[in-house]
């Protein structure tokens, strides 16, 4: 399978949050808000659909951290019960949108790469 002219690779695309076909517009608008088009090459950004991918992934993920950090930080450090509330309550949710904004673009940049689509019966 041949890219195109100035495709980038979708690592990158994910990690800058950039256009996955010129790596140079921005893929969202404020922090999770889709553009409608790259503003550089103009690429349409109707073909994108994620669904529920990147939160899946980022559920599993940042359970994991989640509750490993919990752990490590109840056993190793002995906190009160309100410093893990106060941590992990302002902890999580900043790094769920981080991690929420990087899923989204890596998996619109493998979208993108493998012209993935909705299934059809027929050509049209």
């Amino acid at each position: 399978m041949v890219d195109e002219p100035g495709t980038i690779s979708p690592l990158r695309a994910a990690l800058t949050c950039r256009c996955p076909r010129c790596g140079k517009g921005p893929l969202f608008v404020n922090v999770l808000n889709m553009r409608n088009a790259c503003e550089v090459c103009g690429l349409d950004y109707k073909f994108i659909d994620t669904g529920d991918g990147p939160a899946v992934f980022a559920i599993f993920i940042l359970g994991f951290v989640c509750v490993g950090g919990a752990l490590f930080v109840e056993f190793k450090l002995g906190v009160p019960w309100w410093m893990h509330v106060l941590l992990w309550g302002i902890l999580t949710p900043l790094v769920a949108v981080f991690l929420l904004r990087f899923l989204k673009a890596g998996l619109i940049a493998l979208q993108y790469k493998h012209k993935a689509e909705e299934g059809r019966l027929s050509k049209e």
